[in-house]
C-alpha cells in the first residue's frame, strides 16, 4: 500500500471536495493519506496541515497583484510544506491547485526535481502553462502555444495591475519542464488536447473526468417551487459559484426580455449587489453552501442553461443532470463534455437565439449516466497510486 499526499489551495469548494473524496477512496484501498492546504479550514476526520498564514496570504495577494507574481510568494510556507513532506515520507504525491497565493513554485519544483517521489498533477485550470491566465478562450488567445509575451486581460483572475507574462511564460517551462516522474491528469478532453499543445506535452497526460455525490444531487420532488409561489411557471435556472462575465450572466438578461410568461428564469450564486440589478423578472438567489436544497432547485427545473464562455468540465452541468434535467451549454472548453451531449445536454451558438430556438424542442433525459459519480471519478484515480 502507498502513503499518498495532496496538495491543494484549499479543503473546501469543488477542488477541496476532490480532495477529500480521493482522500476516503484511498484509504478504503489500503493507503495512507494526508492534505497540506494553503487557506481555510479542514475537517478533523483528515491527517490534514494548513501550511499558509493570513499574513502570508495577503503578502502573497498583494505581490500578484501589484508584480504579477502569482506563485512567487509564500516562501516560508513552501519551506514548512517540504518539511512536511520529508516527515510524511509519501509514496505518491497527488497535485491539485498550486496556485492560490499560498505556495512558492521555485521552491517547490526545486524539492520535487530533487525527489524521487511518483508526482500525479490534476489540472483543474490552465494557469500552469500560461504565462498569466487561468483561461484563454473567452480572450481568444493562443501566445501560450509558443511563447506568451504580452497579456490581453491581467484583470482576470489572477488579477495584476501590471504584466510579466513573457517572464512567468518563461519562468513556469523552465520551472514544470524536466519532472522525471510526473503523470498529468486532465478533466476534459478539451483541456487534455490543449496540454498537448503547450510545454507541458512532454508529460503522459490522462484524462479522468470529475464527478459529484449522487447521493446529494439526484430527482427529487419538493415543495421550493412553492415556496416561491411558482408552481405555475417553467424554470429555466442558471447556477454559479461566481457570476462574472464569463459565465454569461448577460445572456440570462437578454434571454428574459424576450421569453414568455411560461417561463421564469432563477439564477443561484449572486451577489447581493447582482441581485438589486436584476430585473424583478428574474429570481437571484445569493450563493448556497447546502447541496441538497441546490438538488430540489435542478429537480424542479425545466432545463438548467450554462452559458459560460470558458469552462474546464463544470460539475454544474454534472449537477443538473444527476437531477434528470437537461442542460443547454455553449460550445466552449469541457462543457459540452460535462453536459453529455446529445444524450442529456444540448451544444449552441452563444446568443440568446440559439437558446430560444431548440426550447421547444428539449427533452427529458431518458438515462442518467453512471459515471457521472464522485465514487467512479476516485475509482479511476486508485491505479495511479500504485
Amino acid at each position: 500500500m502507498s502513503k499518498i499526499l495532496f496538495i491543494n489551495s484549499v479543503c473546501y469548494g469543488s477542488t477541496g471536495s476532490i480532495c477529500k473524496n480521493l482522500y476516503k477512496t484511498a484509504q478504503k484501498n489500503g493507503h495512507t493519506c494526508k492534505i497540506l492546504y494553503g487557506r481555510g479550514e479542514c475537517p478533523n476526520e483528515f491527517d490534514s496541515v494548513r501550511i499558509d498564514s493570513q499574513f502570508d496570504f495577503y503578502k502573497h495577494v498583494i505581490k500578484a497583484v501589484a508584480l504579477d507574481q502569482m506563485c512567487y510568494g509564500s516562501t516560508k510556507p513552501t519551506y514548512t510544506l517540504i518539511d512536511e513532506i520529508k516527515k510524511f515520507n509519501p509514496d505518491v504525491i497527488h497535485m491539485h491547485n498550486i496556485h492560490g497565493f499560498y505556495l512558492d513554485m521555485f521552491v517547490l519544483f526545486s524539492f520535487l526535481k530533487k525527489s524521487n517521489i511518483k508526482i500525479i498533477w490534476t489540472l483543474h485550470d490552465c494557469w500552469s502553462y500560461t504565462g498569466h491566465c487561468a483561461y484563454y478562450t473567452y480572450k481568444d488567445c493562443n501566445q501560450w502555444q509558443i511563447e506568451c509575451k504580452s497579456c490581453k486581460d491581467t484583470k482576470d483572475y489572477p488579477p495584476s495591475l501590471t504584466s510579466h507574462c513573457n517572464k512567468n511564460f518563461k519562468k513556469k517551462k523552465e520551472l514544470f519542464c524536466g519532472l522525471n516522474n510526473l503523470t498529468i491528469i486532465c478533466p476534459s478532453q478539451w483541456l487534455a488536447d490543449d496540454v498537448k499543445k503547450s510545454f507541458l506535452k512532454e508529460y503522459p497526460i490522462k484524462v479522468i473526468h470529475n464527478g459529484i455525490d449522487t447521493e446529494i444531487f439526484q430527482p427529487n420532488s419538493s415543495d421550493i417551487l412553492n415556496n416561491y409561489d411558482l408552481n405555475s411557471k417553467k424554470i429555466i435556472l442558471g447556477v454559479a459559484s461566481v457570476w462574472d462575465k464569463r459565465k454569461g450572466l448577460n445572456y440570462f438578461i437578454e434571454l428574459n426580455q424576450r421569453l414568455s410568461d411560461e417561463y421564469k428564469i432563477v439564477l443561484i450564486g449572486l451577489t447581493d449587489k447582482q441581485i438589486k440589478k436584476l430585473p424583478d423578472s428574474i429570481l437571484g438567489i445569493k450563493r448556497t453552501e447546502n447541496a441538497k436544497e441546490l438538488a430540489k432547485w435542478y429537480s424542479a427545473a425545466e432545463v438548467f442553461f450554462n452559458p459560460t464562455l470558458e469552462d474546464n468540465y463544470p460539475t454544474t452541468n454534472l449537477e443538473a443532470i444527476a437531477c434528470g434535467t437537461p442542460v443547454v451549454t455553449f460550445n466552449t472548453g469541457g462543457s459540452p463534455e460535462s453536459a453529455f451531449v446529445p444524450e442529456c445536454g444540448y451544444c449552441i451558438e452563444k446568443n440568446a437565439d440559439a437558446f430560444l430556438n431548440i426550447l421547444q424542442d428539449i427533452k427529458p433525459i431518458k438515462a442518467i449516466p453512471k459515471n457521472i459519480d464522485m465514487e467512479y471519478m476516485c475509482n479511476s484515480y486508485i491505479d495511479l497510486y500504485k
